[in-house]
């Protein structure tokens, strides 16, 4: 049994497994999903200033902490215990134009060479971890939500807006991989 959770789930589970939440959420206790809606209960709980943005009962919204805080200690159960030791697969291509980036350990899902305390304090450690972080940030408030939120429960909901809001996410992910992040790795 743990050699199966160690193993990549087809997309034919996995999938099935996180659309279930949805209805779960809605049945059992008439919650949406979502993620980003965390970040600001989080600092209406630990920012006693009178910003009106983060006055309101977040007591009732505990939920969505417990739930993250679950996703948080999944992972790391699922790290420490059910990791898989091998190195991670990538397509030959992929490889090769990476090691034209500087980039050839691919022990991890994130390459050492981008995420490191050398790096991050580089130009380009600025501009994928602080500017990106940012840009997430500013995406995801103006978006009204996250990309689980919009993708997973508001196209369940049948939301125009999350339709938008999702085909705005991949249009921006194509570009971010295929022009900008290119450009940002051969500083």
């Amino acid at each position: 049994m743990l050699e199966f959770l160690k193993q990549p789930w087809p997309w034919y589970v996995a999938g099935p497994l996180i659309g279930l939440v949805i209805p779960a959420l809605l049945i059992l206790g008439n919650k949406p999903f979502g993620i980003s809606s965390s970040f600001r209960h989080i600092c209406a709980s630990c920012i006693p200033a009178k910003i009106p943005f983060f006055s309101y009962n977040w007591k009732k919204e505990i939920w969505n902490l417990i739930f993250v805080l679950g996703i948080f200690l999944g992972g790391m159960v699922a790290i420490n215990f059910l990791a898989n030791p091998n190195p991670v697969s990538i397509n030959a291509k992929l490889a090769a134009e990476l090691s034209g980036y500087g980039i050839t350990n691919f022990n991890n899902l994130i390459p050492a060479e981008i995420l490191n305390w050398q790096t991050l304090f580089s130009v380009k450690g600025m501009l994928l971890m602080v500017a990106g972080g940012f840009l997430i940030g500013f995406g995801t408030r103006y978006a009204g939500g996250c990309t689980s939120g919009h993708a997973i429960m508001g196209l369940s909901n049948l939301q125009l807006p999350s339709l938008i809001a999702t085909i705005c996410f991949m249009v921006g992910g194509f570009i971010m991989a295929n022009f900008i992040l290119p450009a940002i790795l051969s500083l």
